[in-house]
């Protein structure tokens, strides 16, 4: 397709020769299907260091600095894992007929929810990731003895249907565009319309050439404009199915129309779009911190890590840190906040890239005089700069509090505290807060010493099963549950649309899950060497091509390499 103007032809054109293929597709030979993820791969690679550098140049980064290294880590290091993955599982299904768990991964907890360990896999995972574990939990109408059954179900059909799907992707992150794709052809067996977000699309010819095995092939193709395009093509008799990463003030667009009619279409649910919609619409992501008694060391790690949730992408990304929530007696929460002030002061500013992103900063500091704000508001030879903004003390109890309920999508974070007796009813409060008061369903973070975590025993375990989100990380960033590629990504199951907050279905999800509930990630409290993607890691742009080099061909020969810059990047 053609960047120029809209042009109804062209469009009409891509999706008839979708509909051409897409029961070919469908039915094609699994060996085929392999044979083309492996493809999709190798061209993955090839086109990475000038991916990165088209991304690095639009979003006014150096490519020498260390925050170059997120370009590569959230575009063809997780784009290549998340394909490496699926083709393994492709492979068993060929063999086995469904993806193959470890031995030992099933359990089940005692309110009879099947729990799949996910991670580590093998050696290379335990020496890379030292100290992580992720399950996936089902839903609770998944028993353990049936669970190969809804593993894979699109490869358990005699003879599927094609079906033609539009992806309307993000423009943001460089990876969520080219893996909902895959997800769709590979996983649900539906040739795609990929239509690249304005934002990013620069990124649409590089996307392109690494998948043109498939573009060959007509079972993909892409599309570039604005929302005039965009509403043309969801409206389309020749699109079967919509998949949206984005907002749900789009999805609603889409769904209900626009306007006052489409407000009253939604109240009413009764929707102008009856094709099947999938999406992952963002989230206000709250981080609940656990009192205890954390060393000077510990507070500092954890603020890193806080900050690293707040600044990443400049703070353009639907799972950066939103809500702090902390115990309001905890003795230790003004000292955690003072080196979370010192990190933030010390972490460069980006231009702020993202469309009405000095609007939105604009609007959440004007409505809270408590804010503070690191570094200062500026233009530049790369654009306008926005400073981190920390916004402490907010009223939890305010039913009108937009911290809670609109997702700032820049570099603001809100801090909020609850009360509780001790650390476990301070936790129970802090999970119905983010339930009931948090807006989003998308991911969560539990931080969380190690020696509360033996005190709160099974309570500890109970807060991870009672919070409603698609993926929860403890001591973590849940960007990993995007990025490990065995975990789902997506939001907690059981939203409509008249009531959609974070969407619907799951992406990622290499093992082929039909019915997840949640993925969990566990990491170290503090850990050394600092991981790869810590914002204060110095050699970021270093580690993430050879991260990327061993996503694509695991070995040991290349751990040191990897380990080395990680240690030297910590000082």
């Amino acid at each position: 397709m053609n960047k120029a103007a809209f042009d109804a032809k062209l469009l009409d054109n891509a999706i008839d020769q979708l509909g051409e293929k897409k029961d070919e597709w469908a039915r094609l030979a699994i060996d085929r299907k392999i044979d083309y993820l492996r493809q999709c791969i190798e061209g993955t690679v090839a086109v990475a260091e000038r991916q990165v550098a088209a991304a690095l140049d639009a979003k006014g980064l150096s490519a020498s600095s260390p925050q170059a290294g997120e370009e590569w880590l959230g575009g063809p290091l997780v784009t290549v894992r998340c394909c490496r993955l699926l083709l393994r599982s492709l492979e068993q299904v060929r063999s086995h007929g469904t993806p193959q768990l470890m031995d030992g991964a099933v359990s089940t907890r005692p309110d009879g929810q099947v729990v799949v360990n996910v991670f580590p896999e093998n050696t290379l995972d335990k020496m890379l990731y030292a100290g992580f574990s992720a399950e996936v939990w089902m839903q609770p109408d998944v028993n353990a003895s049936d669970l190969a059954s809804t593993m894979a179900v699109f490869y358990k059909q005699k003879d599927p249907e094609g079906r033609v799907a539009l992806v309307l992707g993000a423009g943001n992150v460089a990876s969520i565009g080219p893996l909902d794709v895959i997800y769709k052809l590979f996983v649900e067996g539906q040739v795609c319309l990929l239509k690249m977000n304005p934002v990013n699309d620069y990124l649409g010819p590089y996307v392109e050439e690494a998948f043109r095995c498939l573009v060959d092939r007509g079972y993909l193709r892409f599309a570039y404009g604005g929302a005039d395009v965009g509403s043309y093509l969801t409206q389309h008799a020749g699109i079967d199915e919509i998949h949206i990463t984005g907002s749900d003030r789009t999805h609603d667009a889409i769904v209900f129309g626009t306007g006052e009619e489409g407000k009253k279409r939604k109240a009413d649910n009764n929707p102008i779009c009856d094709k099947r919609i999938t999406s992952e619409l963002g989230n206000v992501s709250p981080v609940i911190v656990v009192p205890g008694l954390w060393s000077k060391s510990e507070l500092r790690f954890q603020a890193e890590n806080i900050a690293t949730q707040m600044t990443n992408n400049a703070g353009f990304n639907c799972n950066a840190a939103k809500v702090l929530v902390m115990h309001d007696k905890w003795p230790q929460r003004t000292a955690l906040l003072a080196e979370l002030r010192d990190v933030l002061a010390q972490v460069p500013q980006r231009p702020w890239y993202y469309p009405g992103a000095g609007d939105r900063w604009a609007s959440f500091k004007d409505a809270h005089p408590q804010a503070e704000t690191y570094g200062d508001e500026r233009g530049g030879s790369t654009g306008p700069v926005l400073p981190w903004t920390l916004i402490p003390g907010v009223d939890s109890g305010d039913p009108t509090e937009m911290c809670f309920s609109v997702e700032s999508f820049c570099g603001v974070t809100a801090e909020t505290t609850l009360g509780g007796a001790d650390a476990g009813e301070f936790l129970a409060n802090a999970v119905r807060f983010c339930n009931e008061r948090v807006w989003g369903t998308l991911n969560a973070c539990i931080i969380v010493h190690p020696k509360s975590a033996a005190a709160l025993g099974s309570r500890l375990e109970q807060a991870i099963a009672d919070l409603e989100y698609g993926s929860i990380a403890i001591n973590h960033w849940p960007a990993l549950a995007y990025g490990l590629g065995v975990t789902t990504w997506g939001a907690y199951p059981g939203h409509t649309f008249d009531d959609i907050q974070s969407g619907i279905g799951v992406v990622h999800n290499a093992y082929m899950f039909d019915r997840p509930q949640k993925s969990v990630v566990r990491g170290p409290f503090k850990m050394f060497p600092k991981p790869p993607w810590f914002v204060t890691n110095k050699q970021t742009h270093n580690i993430a091509p050879k991260l990327v080099a061993f996503e694509q061909n695991p070995r040991m020969l290349a751990v040191p390499g990897i380990a080395l810059g990680a240690i030297i990047g910590s000082f």
